[in-house]
């Protein structure tokens, strides 16, 4: 699961995701007006990051909607924590 997560964060459009969810749920369509790319691009994108564990979605109507995970985000934290001196992680 980390390796998703990883390979999930490394993409710039997908950390450009995280950061417009950090200020709460929004549906695909919301999250495409932020990009010049095709549906199918942004489809992608989410399904790598959920995949990753790193976004949830729920549908509502006949939109989804996307939301930040955090229990991976404080995982992901507690893991890189650990070579800062953090605790000890054998995750």
């Amino acid at each position: 699961m980390l390796q998703d997560t990883l390979k999930a964060l490394s993409d710039p459009t997908r950390r450009k995701i995280l950061e417009l969810l950090k200020k709460g749920p929004l549906s695909a369509g919301e999250i495409g007006e932020h990009f010049e790319m095709t549906g199918a691009t942004l489809s992608h994108h989410l399904s790598i990051l959920k995949k990753a564990g790193l976004v949830d979605d729920s549908k509502k109507g006949t939109f989804v909607y996307y939301e930040i995970n955090t229990s991976v985000m404080e995982d992901i934290l507690t893991w890189v924590s650990g070579f800062m001196g953090g605790t000890d992680n054998e995750n």
